[in-house]
C-alpha cells in the first residue's frame, strides 16, 4: 500500500486549494474527496440532490454515507491517496465526528494533516464562496471550531497511529504549503 494521507481542516482554511495543489506537485497522487463520495452514494440512495444537504441528514444517515465513503477509499491501491475531507460536521443534533472510530481505521491512513486559518481570514473566504451554502458564524464559534479541529485531530492520530502535523494556510500560502506537504510526504516514501 503506498501513502494515505487524510487532510482536514475547517470550511473556508482553504483545505481543497491545497490539496489540489499537493495532488498537482506529487506524480502519481490520487485525490479522494471524502464528501463527494458521501454524495454519490446520496444521491444513488435518493437521500441527497447536493452536498450542502449531507450535514442536514440524521446522524445515522451520515454514518451509513462515511462508511461507503471510507470503504471506497480504502480500496485504493495509488502510490498517494490523498483523502480531503472534514473532522466533523456541524449538525442539528450537534458536532458529528467526520472520521469517527470505523471510518479513520477503515481507511488506513498513513499522515493526518490538520489546515488552519484566522478565524479573520476564514470568514473573508466563506463569504466571497459563492459556490457553498454557508451557515452564518462568528468569529467566536469559528475560533471555537479551530481548537475543536485540533482535538479531533489528535483523536484519529491516537486510534490510528498516524503522525499528525498542522499545516497554516495563511493569505497567499498555498502554494508554499502544498510545497512543504509534497516534500515532507516524498521524504516519507524514501
Amino acid at each position: 500500500m503506498g501513502l494515505r494521507v487524510v487532510v482536514v481542516g475547517i470550511p473556508g482554511v482553504g483545505k481543497t486549494t491545497v490539496v489540489d495543489k499537493v495532488v498537482a506537485g506529487y506524480k502519481g497522487a490520487k485525490l479522494a474527496n471524502f464528501g463527494t463520495l458521501m454524495l454519490e452514494t446520496g444521491i444513488s440512495m435518493k437521500m441527497v440532490k447536493h452536498r450542502d444537504e449531507l450535514r442536514k441528514l440524521t446522524v445515522e444517515k451520515q454514518r451509513k454515507l462515511q462508511r461507503a465513503a471510507a470503504s471506497r477509499i480504502a480500496r485504493m491501491k495509488d502510490k498517494l491517496v490523498v483523502v480531503d475531507t472534514h473532522l466533523f460536521i456541524r449538525t442539528a443534533e450537534g458536532f458529528w465526528p467526520g472520521l469517527p472510530f470505523e471510518v479513520v481505521r477503515a481507511m488506513k491512513p498513513t499522515h493526518l494533516v490538520l489546515v488552519e486559518a484566522s478565524p479573520d481570514e476564514i470568514s473573508a473566504r466563506r463569504a466571497t464562496d459563492t459556490t457553498r451554502y454557508r451557515d452564518a458564524v462568528t468569529s467566536e464559534s469559528l475560533t471555537e471550531e479551530l481548537a475543536l479541529a485540533r482535538s479531533f485531530l489528535t483523536a484519529s492520530s491516537t486510534l490510528t497511529g498516524a503522525p499528525m502535523t498542522i499545516v497554516r494556510n495563511g493569505h497567499g500560502m498555498q502554494d508554499e504549503v502544498a510545497s512543504s506537504l509534497v516534500k515532507m510526504l516524498m521524504g516519507a516514501t524514501k
